[in-house]
This record gives structure tokens, C-alpha cells and sequence, in this order.
């Protein structure tokens, strides 16, 4: 006959799973969550970036799938009281000859990133996210090209399909376009994995100017890589002669 303090052993173990079941299924689940590698090949660095989406929230914690923590947000003052709902962070991005992409890789090892904080009422939030190493190559921009002078009529830029990762693919292109001088981006399109060419529209472009052409090839995980080039715009065109 098992002793009453082995009964009493019990009942709390029981109590406490029962507990912890309770809290997970009252947990509000996170809208959104993503974490990926974002890679820049034509200046050779690489960052993290992490997103999330949910309810108001003054805590919120992230952990890599070894439970480290990677990321511990704390809201102060009024930010508290109100309430944060997204949140989109980048982390700084050292040049390859500074962290080698294995010394970035090993900060941040593939698996499920837990992302866990509370409401501003006190009640838990709760998501994941899957990080992994598939990273797309870089896309190989055809026109523009490096330097080239476009005309505004006529801004095409065009790129080479990047082939699929292993065990991923390529679900989407990002094309951004900035002036050179202060990096303003004057134009962005979300594109389909199959399509590699876009035309800017003249209306978001001024003669004689420098811009800088962004392609971002995306596969499925989010992670994503970066060619650039820079061009400009013939010159603007000049008053009549008398």
C-alpha cells in the first residue's frame, strides 16, 4: 500500500500538469511570426531579421531551439500601459571578413524559435517560428547594368531566375529601386517566383539621377539574398535656346 505521502507526490505532479496544460490552452496564439537570414551579395554581409504580430503586448522573449534566449523586449511607461502589436527588427550586419557566414550560421542554428510574452492584461502570448540554413543564391541582375546611363521611358530591370535551394525553392523576388544620394526608396514590387523582369514607371524616377537597384530572391523559409547595381538617369533636359 503506497504510503500517503507518495498519494500527496503524486497529486501535486498531477496538479501541476494539469496547471501547465491549462496555461498552454489559454495562451493567445501570436498572429504572426517569422524569423529569417537576409544576405547581401553584392556588399557580402549577412543578418537576422525577426517579425512578429499579435495582440498588445509589454513582454515578449525569443528563444533559439536549444531554449537560449535570443531576443527579451521589456515595454516601459506609456508604451506599457498602451501596448505593442507588431514588432520588425534587423540586426547589424558585419562584413563576411569580419564574422564568416559559418561564425553568423552558428549564432543562429536551425530548428524552432519559440516567441513567448504577455498581453498588457497580464494574459500569455505564445508563437513560433522555424529558422533554416537554405539560403537562395544570389540573383544575377541583367539590366540595369553596373553604371549604366537609362533613359526614364525605359527602366527595366531584369534578372536571372535563381535556381531552387536544396530541399526549398524560390517563391518570390522583392525589386526595390532608391536614390543613390540618401538611399530614398522610390519603388518597390513584390514579384512571383517565376517571373524575372520588371519596368519601373517613369512617374517614380527623375533624369540625371543615381539610383541603385535592388533584387531580393526569397524561398520558402523567408530567407532571402541580395544582388544590387547602381545606374542613372540621362540627364534632365534644359531650357530652349533664344
Amino acid at each position: 500500500m503506497k504510503s500517503i505521502k507518495s498519494w500527496l507526490t503524486m497529486a501535486v505532479v498531477a496538479a501541476v500538469i494539469s496547471a501547465l496544460g491549462a496555461a498552454a490552452a489559454w495562451a493567445i496564439p501570436l498572429a504572426e511570426t517569422a524569423i529569417y537570414i537576409e544576405i547581401n551579395a553584392t556588399d557580402g554581409d549577412a543578418g537576422i531579421q525577426i517579425f512578429l504580430d499579435g495582440e498588445g503586448w509589454d513582454s515578449m522573449q525569443v528563444k533559439d531551439p536549444y531554449s537560449r534566449v535570443v531576443l527579451n523586449v521589456a515595454a516601459e511607461g506609456g508604451v506599457a500601459l498602451q501596448g505593442i502589436t507588431e514588432l520588425f527588427l534587423e540586426s547589424a550586419e558585419p562584413s563576411f571578413e569580419e564574422q564568416p557566414l559559418e561564425d553568423f550560421l552558428a549564432l543562429f542554428p536551425e530548428g524552432l524559435y519559440g516567441f513567448r510574452g504577455t498581453t498588457t492584461d497580464g494574459r500569455p502570448l505564445r508563437g513560433t517560428a522555424r529558422l533554416t540554413h537554405r539560403i537562395p543564391d544570389a540573383p544575377e541582375i541583367l539590366s540595369p547594368e553596373e553604371e549604366e546611363e537609362v533613359d526614364v521611358d525605359d527602366v527595366i530591370v531584369e534578372w536571372e531566375r535563381v535556381p531552387n535551394p536544396p530541399g526549398s525553392r524560390i517563391v518570390a523576388y522583392e525589386v526595390i529601386v532608391e536614390k543613390d544620394e540618401g538611399r530614398l526608396r522610390v519603388f518597390k514590387a513584390d514579384m512571383a517566383g517565376y517571373q524575372t523582369s520588371v519596368s519601373v514607371p517613369a512617374e517614380f524616377l527623375e533624369p540625371g539621377t543615381a539610383y541603385k537597384a535592388e533584387v531580393l530572391a526569397i524561398e520558402r523559409s523567408g530567407n532571402r539574398t541580395i544582388s544590387e547595381v547602381e545606374f542613372e538617369t540621362a540627364g534632365g533636359g534644359g531650357g530652349d535656346d533664344d
